[in-house]
């Protein structure tokens, strides 16, 4: 898996380039010893976290967005799926789902900075089922607000197709979804974040299309389907000026740069750009640093994360 490393300059498509490889991000590669499934930066510290899966291999990896290895950590992560970063004045923490069928799995876990153990949802080892909010079949991803809601898409595969919005104390606020094609419906949400304006944004992998919704009320307010019959998406993150949505195409290995809607009617989608990654590299969840900008993509047949800087 060594060999992919830094041979990823493929012409741009478009007129110019919007982002360029780190070629010096990580440091140490080698420390990349699994697959590597997410990644979560926490920009106010400056950490990056990568999730990654294998046997008798760390499952968290702790790097600097210089790319210095910090530390890691493993007691009861089964298989991470997704990650996120969570910041308040005072703390922040690392929200991670698990895919995992063993007696960690089926669960939405927070961890302290160091690895600890904070809050589990979820009934580890069990598969829910669609019928009781807090009972998960694989949880694909998270997104906590700074209020401390929280969104979860749900799952990657598995019985249940939705997306949940819990209060900070973990209750259920709203619950949108069932398995199907129609509005509103999901085949594998896959990953799910906030823009600016109060909109929920779902990558409906499945369904080879975005779905958006009202963070309020879980109302649907549109969907995107018109970029993605290649390949469906697998991330949805916003660049640090909210302006692009970011998207990782798995199986054409492909970044699409999509033009964000403003406030109102979502529209059609638009991909400005693209960025055509080696073969084999499949990217599969990408985070942005919402103070540099700059985009990290966990690529699992790569089986590393490799980190773009926007060029402006």
């Amino acid at each position: 898996s060594q060999v992919l490393k830094a041979e990823y300059f493929s012409p741009w498509k478009g007129e110019q380039q919007m982002y360029k490889l780190d070629i010096g991000w990580p440091k140490t590669p080698e420390h990349f010893t699994g697959q590597t499934f997410c990644v979560a930066v926490d920009s106010l510290h400056g950490l990056v976290y990568v999730g990654q899966r294998g046997d008798n291999v760390p499952k968290v990896l702790v790097f600097s967005e210089e790319g210095y290895f910090l530390h890691s950590w493993n007691d009861t992560v089964e298989m991470p799926h997704g990650i996120f970063v969570w910041n308040t004045a005072i703390d922040s923490s690392v929200w991670i789902t698990d895919v995992g069928t063993g007696k960690y799995g089926h669960t939405v876990k927070q961890y302290s900075p160091l690895g600890k153990l904070m809050q589990v949802l979820g009934t580890p080892g069990n598969a829910g089922s669609s019928l009781i909010p807090l009972q998960f079949d694989q949880p694909a991803d998270i997104f906590v607000e700074e209020t401390g809601e929280i969104y979860v898409v749900d799952g990657d595969g598995g019985m249940n197709n939705r997306l949940l919005k819990l209060t900070n104390d973990y209750k259920e606020l709203w619950l949108t979804g069932t398995n199907g094609s129609g509005i509103g419906q999901f085949k594998i949400p896959h990953s799910v974040t906030l823009d600016a304006f109060g909109r929920v944004w779902v990558a409906d992998r499945g369904n080879k299309r975005i779905q958006v919704f009202d963070k309020v009320t879980g109302e649907w307010l549109g969907s995107w389907s018109g970029c993605f019959s290649e390949d469906g998406p697998y991330s949805v993150r916003f660049s640090a000026d909210y302006k692009y949505l970011i998207v990782a195409q798995l199986n054409i290995n492909r970044l699409a740069i999509l033009a964000a809607p403003p406030v109102g009617s979502i529209g059609d989608c638009a991909i400005v750009h693209s960025v055509q990654l080696a073969d084999e590299t499949k990217p599969h969840l990408v985070d942005v640093d919402m103070r540099s900008g700059a985009v990290y993509v966990a690529e699992i047949g790569a089986q590393q994360v490799q980190k773009y800087v926007p060029l402006s």
